[in-house]
């Protein structure tokens, strides 16, 4: 059926009625040979009297690549290196951009900010302890600066704002403001128009200064003071040739220094009051420091010139060694020499008050939202949170929405200095007492009238976060002074030890000055130190929460300073042992404070002294431990008594006594010049020279 034949063709096989195809592909060979039949490798197609072989069609998969592909890999090849610098560069930003960190504006607690990167607290935790110095738990906010160094410590990238403009729209502008706390409004000169001055009257303790202004009232404010001295700051009223004058009385102890300052700040003339027979003292030199600070103007008042020790002259020297020239020595500072308890000179004082006033021009613009400060701020029943305000622009109106400090609220009732007169409204260099606070603000804070209550809310929101924060920074820098003091004490590390206190008063500048007073005391000897921390201070009368708060620290006490504890409170701090001392004078408060910070450096066991023995030789006991061979050197010492183990003046431990003897026999009593083995409960670290001191329930 046809065989192979001797051409190159391949291909299938050729059609069976093809006749010339079996003649053609069909045989055999020179050998007479039939063959089966045969692959046809391809046909031959005649053309033009010849045979042209057909291109045949390949079954093969090929891999090799066809077209332009193909032409240009037969090309030659270029020993030159490509140039993949771009690739590299797109390869990096992609990089970057991966790992980039979005940080939202303003601080981050440590727990978000370990959500954004996708970090453990604990890892967040550890990298600011150990590579930044930083304490911080998770609920604590961290600035951005420190939120930028901790991204970039984990290996990524903080995505900055840097494409700020500075021609933002004005809504922007008043969102930022209101984040950082601040609201203020530019002042139209036009609108300016005359107001009274405001006085000041600073100087020592006990010169005389609340007596003056009694006298220029005629009133009698330090009958009421507790101790006969000024221990609030007061603001008053009074008419002089029809002209009002605005007075502030500061309290002369050295606790409120503060009370002092925000008086000096708020005003525009200082009187300083100084004793014709007791000079210049401590307080009067600060009274100036903080009159050259706020930069007022001074006017010096020679008090009780009507006693018989009275010398004006050595009040004027001693003023020279502080700057101060009176105009008989060449100098520019007014003087009037007075007597409040005869009401001597006293129109004449207040003549160079309005002559001061008029040099100085004073002026404020009554037509618009009030601003004022706050001089001191309590708790009443019946009212609420009333804050003594000096009213400095603008005019103060019931209704009136107001943001001060931390606080906000609206003007439910406006009381005139007298605290029963209420008033409509309230202009400038006008003393009020504002009641609607919704908290109670701080002495000092600056009272704003808003147009809003959403924006005074807002602007108290972000005032009470920028103090948290500020209060985390002063704890954070506190425990790290603490840390580095640890280890750089090369093993003379003193222990710490604190006193808690719970600190109420009546009013919050109070408050604020006998916890400043309290947390300046330190007492400390060669093994300890003992300060004071102050869990709370807040004005109004002590309450259950006060006593819950105290019930948590151990030993921790309640200082009532110009105030009472309500019944509830009173039941509970008797349930649990919790002292509340109550105090009228600011000097009784601090001494009390100081004598149980003592006991807290030194303690004492319970009990009365009873007498002490001295360790002279220590026995080991098998079975009952080390017992101390000891004298009795003074009184008695009682088995089962409280005792207290000494080593030079180093407290060791406070125990009790579970055995003593005299010689062999056990006895309850051992009196002073006999011998006798001690051993305590616990303590059994015993040295030749310890004292064992005894106390008896």
């Amino acid at each position: 059926r046809g065989g192979r034949d001797g051409s190159e063709s391949s291909g299938g096989r050729g059609p069976m009625g093809n006749a010339e195809g079996m003649n053609s592909d069909s045989g055999g060979d020179a050998a007479g040979n039939t063959k089966g039949p045969g692959r046809s490798f391809g046909k031959k197609k005649k053309v033009g009297g010849e045979y042209v072989k057909k291109p045949r069609t390949s079954l093969r998969l090929g891999t090799s690549k066809k077209g332009r592909s193909a032409n240009k890999n037969m090309s030659r090849g270029s020993l030159k290196r490509r140039d993949r610098s771009k690739d590299k560069e797109r390869r990096a930003i992609a990089a970057i951009d991966r790992n980039t960190v979005q940080l939202p504006e303003g601080p981050l607690t440590v727990g978000a900010l370990a959500e954004l990167i996708d970090e453990k607290p604990v890892a967040v935790i550890k990298y600011l302890m150990t590579d930044l110095g930083v304490m911080a738990a998770m609920t604590q906010t961290l600035d951005p600066a420190t939120c930028i160094a901790v991204v970039e410590g984990f290996g990524m990238y903080a995505d900055e704002d840097e494409d700020y403009d500075e021609d933002e729209d004005e809504d922007d502008e008043e969102e930022t403001a209101i984040d950082a706390g601040i609201a203020f409004e530019e002042e139209d000169s036009d609108l300016l128009v005359k107001r009274p001055p405001v006085v000041t009257i600073m100087g020592h303790v006990d010169h005389g200064k609340t007596s003056l202004l009694d006298a220029i009232r005629n009133t009698r404010v330090t009958a009421g003071e507790a101790g006969g001295i000024t221990q609030h700051i007061g603001a008053y009223q009074v008419d002089q040739e029809g002209q009002k004058i605005t007075f502030i009385d500061t309290p002369g102890h050295a606790a409120f220094t503060d009370m002092r300052q925000r008086g000096a700040n708020i005003t525009d003339i200082v009187i300083l009051v100084v004793a014709a027979d007791d000079g210049v003292k401590q307080q009067t030199a600060d009274s100036i420091a903080c009159a050259r600070q706020a930069g007022v103007p001074l006017i010096v008042a020679v008090n009780k010139i009507d006693l018989e020790t009275a010398n004006v002259d050595r009040v004027k020297s001693d003023l020279t060694g502080y700057d101060v020239l009176t105009e008989d020595l060449g100098g520019d500072i007014l003087v009037a020499e007075v007597s409040a308890k005869e009401k001597l000179n006293l129109n004449e004082l207040l003549e160079k008050v309005l002559l001061l006033a008029e040099i100085q021009d004073l002026k404020a613009n009554p037509d618009r939202l009030a601003q004022g400060a706050i001089i001191e701020a309590r708790l009443e029943k019946g009212l609420g949170t009333v804050a003594t305000t000096l009213i400095q622009k603008g005019t103060i109106k019931v209704g009136d929405i107001f943001v001060a400090g931390t606080t906000s609220g609206r003007v439910k009732v406006l009381l005139a200095p007298d605290g029963k007169t209420r008033m409509k409204e309230a202009g400038p260099s006008t003393p009020v007492s504002v009641v609607g606070f919704d908290g109670v603000p701080e002495a000092g804070d600056l009272l704003v009238v808003c147009d809003s209550e959403q924006m005074a809310r807002d602007l108290a929101a972000s005032r009470l976060r920028i103090a948290r924060e500020k209060e985390a920074a002063a704890y954070q820098a506190g425990l790290m002074q603490s840390v580095a003091a640890t280890f750089s004490a090369d093993g003379k590390f003193k222990e710490t030890r604190e006193m808690c206190v719970v600190v109420k008063s009546d009013v919050q500048g109070s408050a604020e000055a006998l916890t400043r007073a309290l947390q300046e005391l330190k007492l400390e000897d060669d093994e300890a130190t003992v300060t004071v921390k102050v869990l709370v201070s807040e004005a109004g009368e002590v309450s259950k929460s006060d006593i819950a708060i105290a019930s948590v620290t151990p030993g921790t006490t309640v200082i009532a300073f110009g105030c009472a504890a309500n019944f509830a409170a009173t039941e509970d701090a008797r349930a649990q042992n919790i002292p509340i001392e109550y105090y009228s004078i600011v000097y009784d408060a601090i001494e009390s404070v100081e004598c149980r910070m003592q006991e807290v450096l030194s303690p004492t066991p319970e009990g009365e002294y009873a007498g002490e023995v001295i360790v002279q030789e220590v026995f080991n006991i098998g079975g009952v431990g080390n017992i101390a061979g000891s004298k009795c050197t003074a009184g008695y010492v009682k088995k089962g008594s409280n005792v207290r183990v000494m080593r030079g003046d180093k407290i060791l431990c406070e125990d009790k006594i579970a055995s003593l003897r005299n010689f062999k026999s056990e006895v309850d009593k051992i009196e002073a010049g006999d011998e006798c083995g001690v051993g305590l409960v616990i303590f059994e670290d015993f040295q030749p020279g310890d004292r064992v001191e005894s106390y008896i329930e």
